[in-house]
């Protein structure tokens, strides 16, 4: 059962842990003993079941609430996490409890033999294998990417006008997108979740197209509030578009409600067009925390593990596992992890502290 708590502690500073020693540093502990069996579950009662991978930093695009057009500095591919190691990673969580798992990036498809991974992970008997793209080279990749045991994608797309695509994303092009959502359906990749991040002043005025455009194809429309998540540090409050707004200008045109189906620990709330042509979501990470039901832990292409977006405490398991370290090792490690989550991300906080880490560099 997951707990509610207030969201009321700020992120600290950066710590890795290579298993070797107690979980938490000098943050404040509950008088509960971490449980060495069971659910992954931390101090105040969540259950995480919810696995992110990232299996690259390097992306194909360079979205303006994300990365600068020139200058960033990538991992080397000896820092990566191999196949093996991912796999790894994952049969232990899986034994943990995890049932869900998510591939991200930077942008997964650039990773080489990225079905293969699939394929291996597919084969651990989970109950939901997904994949977050900005859809560039999904168009390819889709048909073997289900055949190999991916359930269903989430597609980056900011814009529906093709000429404002450029200016947003800086590569690529709208219509290679769309198409990759029409051969992604065909394979099976379903149902498709569109993501969108709105950015006051540049694409919130398509509010009401991506309404249409919900309605019209039957994907799920995600409206993702702007995080203190970029690169180039350039965040403001200002940028963002509450996902209330969201919800009142597109209710004043198409009637809402909300939907049956709502899974209290995911990120998004869903709402439903009432008259029944489609849903939309609410991804109102700032605005309206969620905190108190997220069941995510998140795992870096250079192999840390992060029990939350915004806090740099990090586990490390690479270093656990190139030194010869055990399953049973790595288990213990990701209870800690878990263990010492916060009850909140606190960006609305006076002692906020954005990551060091951009969101290109933990995973989404």
């Amino acid at each position: 059962m997951v707990t509610a708590v207030p969201v009321a502690i700020s992120a600290r500073g950066q710590r890795v842990d290579d298993g070797s020693g107690p979980a938490g540093g000098d943050r404040p502990t509950e008088p509960q003993v971490m449980p060495v069996d069971g659910p992954l579950v931390d101090r105040f009662g969540r259950v995480h079941d919810d696995l992110r991978i990232s299996v690259t930093d390097r992306c194909n695009l360079r979205c303006v609430y994300c990365m600068p057009d020139e200058g960033m500095t990538f991992l080397p591919h000896s820092s990566l996490l191999t196949f093996d190691e991912i796999e790894r990673i994952a049969r232990v969580a899986k034994a943990l409890g995890v049932s869900s798992i998510r591939l991200t990036g930077g942008e997964p498809l650039v990773r080489k033999g990225l079905t293969d991974l699939v394929a291996r992970l597919g084969s651990i008997g989970l109950e939901d294998l997904s994949l977050t793209t900005n859809g560039m080279l999904l168009g390819t990749a889709a048909g073997p990417l289900a055949a190999a045991g991916l359930t269903r994608v989430n597609i980056s797309c900011d814009t529906l006008r093709a000429e404002r695509f450029g200016l947003l994303r800086r590569r690529g092009d709208l219509g290679t997108v769309l198409h990759a959502m029409d051969v992604a359906e065909d394979a099976g990749l379903s149902p498709i979740k569109v993501n969108v991040v709105l950015l006051r002043g540049d694409n919130d005025d398509e509010i009401l197209d991506f309404a249409a455009f919900a309605r019209k194809s039957g994907r799920i429309v995600r409206f993702i509030e702007f995080m203190p998540l970029d690169a180039q540090g350039a965040w403001r409050r200002d940028r963002l578009v509450p996902g209330q707004e969201v919800l009142t200008r597109i209710g004043e045109v198409y009637p809402l409600e909300p939907s049956d189906d709502h899974d209290g620990s995911a990120p998004a709330e869903r709402f439903r067009f009432v008259d029944g042509h489609g849903e939309i979501g609410l991804i109102s990470s700032v605005t309206q925390p969620f905190c108190a039901g997220c069941n995510r832990l998140r795992l870096t292409a250079d192999g840390a593990i992060r029990n939350c977006l915004f806090n740099d405490d990090e586990h490390s398991v690479r270093h656990l596992l190139r030194s010869g370290g055990s399953d049973d090792q790595l288990a213990l490690l990701l209870r800690r992890a878990v263990w010492a989550k916060l009850p909140g991300h606190g960006i609305n906080e006076p002692g906020f502290l954005r990551p060091t880490r951009s969101m290109s560099m933990i995973g989404g």
